[in-house]
């Protein structure tokens, strides 16, 4: 492995500053820094927070569901 510059100053004498604002732009049209986020698993479905309806309209339901 090289140990040569990633960036180098051709011409002119930017400060420390100017070169912190170049990196810091060329950092950011390169991506993003977080890892991509693993897809989410089956549990987290919304499908499975959703509650199905308590009881089908029939004769009796309201019997059946406990509330006396």
């Amino acid at each position: 492995m090289t140990d040569s510059p990633v960036l180098q100053v051709v011409s002119g004498d930017p400060t420390p500053e100017e070169l912190a604002a170049l990196v810091v732009v060329l950092q950011s049209r390169s991506g993003s820094a977080e890892p991509p986020q693993p897809p989410p698993s089956g549990w987290s479905a919304h499908w499975r927070r959703t509650r199905p309806a308590l009881l089908a309209p029939r004769p009796g339901a309201w019997q059946a569901s406990g509330w006396q």
